[in-house]
Order: structure tokens, then C-alpha cells, then sequence
């Protein structure tokens, strides 16, 4: 019997398999087994309604897509009234993503979904751009970091997941930060900043000229990413960026993530994540592995 269980702080997880937020809802129900999932992760929410970028939002590229939707949202209260009660009948614990444009808007979204017992975690979106500081964003400063976790940690008990950037020249600088600011895990990382071109038109391929850039072409960044945060902090990571079955999943556990979240693999097989979560289990068997968490930062250098 092959045990898929590991530990994000505090939150114990059937499986190392979660949506990436912003891939997944609920309306998957039908085409997805939900349960099966170690953690639910919906799109991230804002304080107050934002529409989004202007289209084409998305792009198709050579091993994965750009996208640029701008984290459209109807604002905290519909998502506590509407989106969270969607979720009330799904078993696994419900990690919630949330994005703002100053760090009072983080501390004012961590502190209303506190009171919110269907919400076990926060996943902080530190890659959207800080208006208060010429729309950097707040996870390329490691001195922002810092004073956005250390906010946020004052008016919440859950669990404090920060979402990195990977458009940074040394993300251990920022992944050390965020701890020192009291996160208690990292996901590792969001999508890079990418552009492409219509050569026939000329124009760029998305409506905001420039997008994340997310999909298989980024999978090997990620990996070195992984492992050099594991590196530098004692944090709980969750890979992101580039899972498209079981080995990639596997690849990131190895370079030191504790699970794995899936995104463009779902807008290609909507049950990709359960078929992901079968073949970590066919590795462990054909491995004669016990534990999934026993492969955590086992990368073999000799």
C-alpha cells in the first residue's frame, strides 16, 4: 500500500496533487474526480471587482501558452457568498489565492477570509504589481516581501502559502524573505513574463502585449528553482510550473517540492490531475517506495 499523503505547515494532504489557481473550478466537476485531489485551489480573488485585460488573453506557443487575464473577479463578498459554498460538498482542504494592489489589500482580504472556516489556507499571489511602487511587482523586492508577509501573518492563524515570481534574478533572496516574513510554505513559482508576435499582422498575440508563460517549455526553470529554494529555507514547497504527467511531478518532488500543482495540463486533459496522482502511485510501486514524502529533496548528486 503506497502512502501519498504530505505535510504544507500545518495541513495534512491525501496527495501531492493540487489545481494551479486561476486552471481550475468547480464546473470540472463532471470531467474530474475533486476528491481525489490533495488540495482545491480556486482563481484568485481580489477585494473589489476588477474585469480583467483586454483580449486575446491567451495564446498558444512551442511546449506551452501565454496568458494574460488580468485577475478578473467579482470581489470578496461574492466569492465568500458564491464560490466558496460551491466548493462545501469536496473533500480536500480548500487553499484560497488572493491577489491585491497594495499590502493593505492583502491584509484586508487575509483578515475578512480568517473568519471563513471552509477556507484552509491562503495562497498569497505576491507577483501582481504593487501600485504604490511604479507596478513592480511585490515578490521582486525582497524588502517588500518581507513587510507584505510580516502584514498579513499579524491578522491571520492559517496557514501562509507565498506564490513567488520566477522574474527575479535570485529567488532564494525572495523565498528567504517571505520565511523570515513568517510564511509557511512557497509555491515555486508563477508564470514568466513572455511575448509573442502575429508575424502576418505584426501585432503582439495578446491583447496586453505581454502574458505568463506557463506549459511543458518551462518545466526544466522551475526544477533548478525548486531546488535551489530548498537550498536556502526549511519552507513546505509547492512546485508549479510545467506538470504535465506523473515524471514531471515526480521531477519536482525529487528537486525538493512536497506537492505539485497543475495547470495548463488541465486545459488539455481535464482530468489530468487524476491521472497524474496514478502514475505517482505506479512510480512508488515500481520503485518499491513506501512513502511519496520519502522522495522529497532526493535528488541523487553522487
Amino acid at each position: 500500500m503506497t502512502d501519498l499523503t504530505v505535510k504544507i505547515s500545518s495541513l495534512t494532504l491525501k496527495n501531492p496533487i493540487m489545481p494551479a489557481s486561476g486552471t481550475f473550478g468547480s464546473e470540472l466537476a463532471p470531467l474530474l474526480d475533486i476528491n481525489r485531489l490533495g488540495a482545491i485551489v480556486p482563481k484568485s480573488i481580489t477585494l473589489s471587482e476588477r474585469g480583467g485585460n483586454q483580449t486575446p488573453r491567451v495564446c498558444e506557443t512551442d511546449g506551452g501558452m501565454i496568458n494574460s487575464i488580468g485577475i478578473q473577479s467579482k470581489g470578496i463578498e461574492h466569492y465568500i457568498a458564491n464560490i466558496l459554498p460551491s466548493y462545501q460538498d469536496f473533500e480536500p482542504p480548500l487553499i484560497a489565492s488572493i491577489s491585491g494592489e497594495s499590502i493593505e489589500e492583502f491584509e484586508n482580504l487575509a483578515e475578512r477570509l480568517d473568519r471563513e472556516p471552509s477556507v484552509a489556507a491562503l495562497e498569497l499571489n505576491i507577483s501582481c504589481p504593487n501600485l504604490r511602487d511604479h507596478g513592480q511587482a511585490f515578490g521582486m523586492s525582497a524588502d517588500t516581501t518581507y513587510q507584505l508577509l510580516g502584514k498579513v501573518r499579524a491578522v491571520t492563524t492559517k496557514p501562509l502559502i507565498a506564490k513567488l515570481t520566477p522574474n527575479v534574478t535570485r529567488i532564494q533572496d525572495i523565498a528567504e524573505a517571505a520565511e523570515r516574513g513568517g510564511a509557511d510554505a512557497l509555491t515555486v513559482a508563477n508564470t514568466f513574463l513572455a511575448m509573442a508576435i502575429d508575424t502576418e499582422s505584426r501585432k503582439p498575440r495578446i491583447g496586453n502585449v505581454m502574458g505568463g508563460l506557463s506549459g511543458a517549455a518551462v518545466k526544466p526553470l522551475i526544477v533548478r528553482f525548486i531546488y535551489q529554494v530548498h537550498q536556502a529555507t526549511n519552507l513546505p514547497i509547492i512546485g508549479s510550473g510545467g506538470v504535465m504527467n506523473g515524471q514531471d511531478a515526480i521531477e519536482m518532488i525529487l528537486a525538493g517540492a512536497s506537492a505539485v500543482q497543475v495547470g495548463t495540463a488541465t486545459f488539455i486533459q481535464p482530468n489530468a490531475m487524476n491521472t497524474i496522482t496514478d502514475e505517482i502511485t505506479d512510480y512508488l510501486v515500481r520503485h518499491h517506495i513506501s512513502a511519496v514524502k520519502d522522495l522529497i529533496g532526493q535528488v541523487n548528486l553522487d
